[in-house]
């Protein structure tokens, strides 16, 4: 075993998730099953004091048992150097919040590993570093120009709107050609996103036939579920009604991953989730990746073992 004993969560509260689709309580399940010590806290409870980083930390204990997933203990100041391990694993909103405690945690890492490098997770929002592989991608705008926007669905026709720095389907649109909502749609964007760009995209119809969530450890793919939209609706996401399934990788996806592989190495990302529409790249999720329960599931690899397999490695 590597040299690892203190592993901190750095999470939304352990009490709040959904243990049967939640890949932080699956990372945390394959940690203690190797003796590592859990420690829980949220993000507001980091400090910096003279340079130093500081959390009010809980032992955590977890099992696998829906009402009765974990235990806490006293919650006590500690030095966050003093851990082994710090796994990046609070969800989004990407903002000035989720910024800041990445230049935290920068003052840890590499001495105390962060997964994934905060350095990295800052610099590469999901929709903005996917456009690093454009001609994986479908048709992509980012701008907050209306005008832009108006060229961009006149000459594709139908689009999808969604927010540059949200997550997990929210405010994601389909809009058609004929859809006479559109301007009102944008004025909404305008009002909610008022100091921020957005992303527009070509729609593919492939998203019908489902949105393939690919995950990689270390850039190499190692599992994948289909996600199947609800009949009436276009998004995919699974806490708003989509359905996973099982699924292989085809010939594209394996060259898609073989592309991205060594940009996700080169940032130190041991551990991401990338979407993938029919033949294109929609996303590549470096801040809080999903899907390791499902995959196994689903009888694929067990992506947290595989997942501890590589930051054991990389702790020499």
């Amino acid at each position: 075993m590597a040299n690892i004993r203190k592993v901190a969560f750095q999470m939304d509260h352990v009490s709040s998730i959904n243990i049967s689709g939640d890949s932080t309580f699956a990372m945390a399940l394959e940690a203690q099953a190797r003796g590592y010590a859990l420690y829980h806290y949220t993000p507001d409870r980091l400090t910096m004091r003279d340079g130093k980083i500081f959390a009010a930390v809980e032992a955590l204990t977890v099992r696998d048992e829906k009402g009765n997933h974990f235990t806490l203990g006293e919650r006590e100041r500690v030095d966050l150097s003093e851990m082994d391990v710090i796994m990046l694993r609070q969800d989004p909103p990407f903002d000035m919040g989720y910024i800041t405690y990445t230049h935290l945690l920068e003052r840890l890492h590499p001495k105390t590993l962060v997964v994934n490098d905060p350095a990295w997770v800052r610099n590469s929002p999901e929709k903005i570093f996917v456009t690093e592989f454009a001609d994986l991608m479908p048709p992509t705008l980012i701008t907050c120009d209306i005008g832009e926007i108006a060229r961009f669905r006149e000459e594709l026709g139908d689009i999808i709107l969604k927010p540059l720095y949200g997550n997990g389907g929210a405010g994601v649109f389909h809009s058609a050609r004929d859809d006479r909502n559109f301007s009102s749609l944008l004025e909404m964007f305008q009002q909610m996103y008022h100091r921020e760009p957005f992303i527009a995209q070509g729609y593919l119809p492939a998203v019908r036939k489902g949105d393939k969530r690919i995950l990689l450890v270390n850039g190499e793919a190692v599992g994948a579920i289909n996600r199947v939209p609800a009949e009436h609706d276009s998004r995919s996401n699974m806490h708003v009604g989509g359905r996973a399934e099982a699924t292989e990788l085809t010939t594209r996806e394996k060259e898609i991953c073989a592309r991205i592989g060594p940009a996700l190495r080169e940032r130190g990302f041991l551990f991401v989730g990338i979407d993938v529409i029919g033949d294109y790249m929609t996303e590549i999720n470096v801040t809080s990746p999903t899907g390791i329960r499902e995959v196994k599931k689903f009888g694929g690899a067990d992506v947290a073992a595989l997942l501890w397999d590589a930051i054991e490695a990389k702790r020499g």
